[in-house]
């Protein structure tokens, strides 16, 4: 059974900073595309950043580009998402999601097969 299960959220300070994890399991992910979404209250989910296992390319969301990193631990099966100098607008549910890496572009969510329950992110003033 695959499972992506997050980790790494919560309550922060405008300004501060977080690293959530995602653990990949149940099946073999080297070419899978692994991408990040979040949906702040009220919006649609949105995509954030996305990597692939086997290959370093990434890519961001304009919105988080010089903030955001992504990255994988090939060996914990894990892919992170560090992030830097949170705003207000970061709140929301952040969730990985995993997709075939020949399918599709990165920014589609509906590309992505397997996701995570996701993970809580809150940024106050």
């Amino acid at each position: 059974q695959v499972q992506l299960v997050e980790s790494g959220g919560g309550l922060v300070q405008a300004g501060g900073s977080l690293r959530l994890s995602c653990v990949a399991s149940g099946r073999t992910f080297s070419d899978f595309a692994m991408g990040w979404f979040r949906q702040a209250p009220g919006k649609e989910r949105e995509f954030v950043a996305a990597t692939k296992w086997s290959a370093g390319n990434t890519d961001y969301a304009d919105s988080v580009k010089g903030r955001f990193t992504i990255s994988t631990d090939n060996a914990r099966n894990t892919v992170y998402l560090q992030i830097a100098g949170l705003k207000p607008e970061d709140t929301g549910v952040y969730s990985c999601a995993a997709r075939p890496a020949w399918y599709g572009s990165n920014r589609n969510q509906r590309n992505y097969y397997y996701w995570g329950q996701g993970t809580q992110v809150t940024v106050s003033l």
